[in-house]
């Protein structure tokens, strides 16, 4: 996801020097067979990996990035650049299958998937696992500093519009979450399709603004680590890596329930190296590899394999691999359609708007 607003860099050519990539970006944009273009989320992969993969294969990787969903299925419409692989999130997956922008996998061509844990496998916006296969998966939950806050006393999506946090919160910078966690505080879906409910959970998304610190993406992680906010709206990615520099950090999924997500790899109709972006998935299928790169990135593995890989402390934390139960409660974001996301996006833009 993920995901979304919370991840950093957006800047190509800063990713170019990050990742040492010595070819010419119009060049590659042409279909070079010897390189592959990796269109992801900023911060979404750990650096080493790239040297590794392009030492074991030989090809040279041109690692672009985005910062939203709609950023990515953009520029991915407008063409003009050979895409060989992307990490869209769940609900733009299902929208791009039925623009036909991606390319259906050849799973001939395809090792590891044994490695997938079933549970991710065959959901809503694909089914089949016919054009995408799970990358990271996570929650969105709240992350408060105990010294403030003592355990325990924020649990609830409900706890937010306590007035006592007037001015205190950090929110994310996202329709569909925000409308989502108005809607979850109220007993509804966090994909709900009746237009009365959801307005209704537009004006209660107002209610709540009173409690905004600030609605921002990347710098949310700066301020919660360095102590300049005490309570966060936010993923779980980025939640481990504020905990893991602030140990006054703790992160809850809410017990009204929350959205799980899923972002994907899938490879885009303007392929223009078929060979490199299957070369790509497999060595990202390898449990090592995953594991590795969980560690790096700080969301949960979809590789159960991977799984045995990494310490116990990562993955015996609920917050973090939640139980079963508590997914249960957990909802994927569907594809809304056009109209009704226009309208999740104008009340989020309305609530933003008021709280100014």
């Amino acid at each position: 996801m993920k995901r979304l607003t919370m991840l950093i860099g957006t800047i190509v050519v800063s990713c170019l020097v990050l990742f040492g990539i010595r070819k010419n970006f119009e060049t590659a944009a042409a279909g070079d067979p010897q390189t592959i273009i990796v269109y992801n989320w900023g911060d979404y992969i750990d650096p080493e990996l790239i040297t590794q993969f392009e030492q074991e294969t030989g090809y040279k990787v041109i690692y672009e990035t985005f910062d939203s969903n709609e950023a990515m299925l953009t520029k991915i419409k407008q063409g003009g650049t050979n895409y060989d692989i992307a990490i869209p999130s769940e609900y733009t997956i299902h929208k791009m299958v039925e623009e036909n922008l991606l390319e259906k996998l050849d799973y001939s061509k395809i090792k590891g998937m044994e490695h997938i844990d079933p549970r991710f496998l065959h959901q809503s916006f694909d089914p089949e696992n016919a054009y995408s296969i799970p990358y990271f998966w996570g929650t969105l939950g709240i992350v408060y500093n105990k010294k403030v806050y003592p355990e325990g006393t924020i649990s609830e999506w409900r706890d937010l519009w306590n007035p006592d946090l007037k001015d205190s919160i950090l929110f994310i910078d996202g329709a569909r979450e925000m409308m989502g966690i108005a809607l979850q505080t109220q007993g509804h879906s966090l994909n709900e399709k009746d237009e009365a409910i959801v307005k209704e959970a537009g004006k209660f998304l107002k209610t709540l603004m009173p409690n905004a610190k600030a609605i921002i993406a990347d710098e949310m992680k700066t301020y919660m680590i360095q102590g300049e906010a005490n309570i966060a709206v936010t993923f779980s990615g980025e939640a481990s890596k504020m905990l893991s520099e602030n140990e006054d950090l703790a992160y809850v999924v809410p017990s009204e329930g929350t959205n799980l997500w899923f972002d994907n790899i899938v490879i885009p109709k303007t392929v223009g190296n078929k060979e490199g972006a299957y070369a790509f998935i497999n060595f990202m299928l390898r449990p090592e590899i995953a594991a590795k790169n969980a560690q790096y990135v700080g969301y949960a593995t979809p590789n159960k394999d991977a799984l045995a890989l990494l310490p116990e402390e990562i993955t015996s934390d609920e917050s973090f691999y939640p139980s079963e139960e508590a997914m249960e409660k957990m909802e994927v974001y569907e594809n809304l359609g056009t109209d009704l996301l226009s309208l999740y996006n104008d009340l989020f833009l309305e609530a933003k708007i008021f709280r100014n």
